[in-house]
């Protein structure tokens, strides 16, 4: 077994299966939570959007596997362990499709999510939404729109998360980094699935270190993390790890596989790579 594959599975297990004192042992922190306002709206203990690229990068065996990936960690046991862990015992979770700047598709509004019922409910309705492409690749469109869409539902969570998984770089919109800073200034946080599987692909659009992009230029807010996906296998897998540890607060020691944010000051990667790439190749 990988070390990736040991320390992922090793978190995932811990995090949803130990209370609050048994993080601190672990020397994994809670995050901080957010000030919760909205007087009358139900409480939750994470407002959760899930926004995945179907941008044409993705083939359709990528975009069935991430589909597929996140309905079955929604219903897996420790996803639903560590569900129970919080205060209210719920979550409110969106599923969120983008591409291009302005191409987002909500496949699955807001709902609450809280136990075995529910979730199945939630995935049985992810894996029911027709499979989709779309030209170009706007991570900072992906990141304003989900930033707009926790004004829209009716919960107060302790916390506010994006997490947004997809296999390249910003090559439209506005610049990713300025859109990154915007959607925390308003106490959201956004962790990453990076897509590798296929680093070593001759694409003109492709970056080898997407990774270290992510994590300097996407994600952001307190206790924001990356997880890398370098192999198809560990797809499902990272998913797995990645939503149980926001459903469980907690923050990820750095390690191999998991990564944590860098300064934004100083990326070491341009967060203007994509848009470089593609007046490069298609705007001369």
């Amino acid at each position: 077994m990988s070390s990736r594959r040991r320390l992922c599975c090793r978190l995932c297990s811990r995090a949803s299966g130990l209370l609050a004192a048994s993080f601190l042992a672990l020397g994994l922190l809670p995050h901080a939570p957010a000030e919760a306002g909205g007087a009358g709206k139900l409480p939750v203990d994470v407002e959760l959007l899930l926004a995945v690229d179907v941008s044409y990068s993705m083939d359709a065996d990528e975009l069935a596997l991430q589909r597929e990936g996140y309905a079955a960690a929604l219903t897996s046991p420790e996803f639903l362990n560590a569900l129970r862990l919080g205060p209210n015992g719920r979550i409110a979770v969106e599923y969120v499709e983008w591409a291009g700047e302005n191409e987002q598709k909500i496949v699955v509004e807001w709902r609450i999510i809280d136990g075995p019922d529910s979730a199945k409910a939630f995935s049985d309705a992810v894996r029911a939404a027709p499979i989709r492409r779309i030209y170009r690749t706007s991570i900072s469109g992906a990141l304003l729109f989900a930033a707009d869409q926790f004004d829209l539902n009716g919960f107060r969570g302790l916390r506010k998360v994006v997490d947004v998984s997809g296999d390249g770089v910003n090559n439209q919109g506005p610049p990713v980094a300025m859109a990154r800073d915007a959607v925390v200034r308003r106490g959201i946080t956004v962790n990453g699935l990076p897509l590798l599987m296929k680093r070593s692909a001759s694409s003109a659009l492709d970056i080898p270190e997407l990774d270290v992009y992510y994590e300097d230029c996407v994600i952001g807010g307190p206790g924001a993390f990356v997880i890398p996906v370098e192999k198809m296998e560990e797809f499902a897998r990272a998913i797995r790890t990645k939503l149980v540890l926001e459903v469980a607060g907690v923050v990820p020691k750095p390690g191999p596989g998991l990564i944590q944010h860098a300064s934004a000051e100083q990326p070491r990667i341009s967060c203007t790579i994509g848009e470089k790439i593609w007046m490069d190749h298609w705007a001369n």
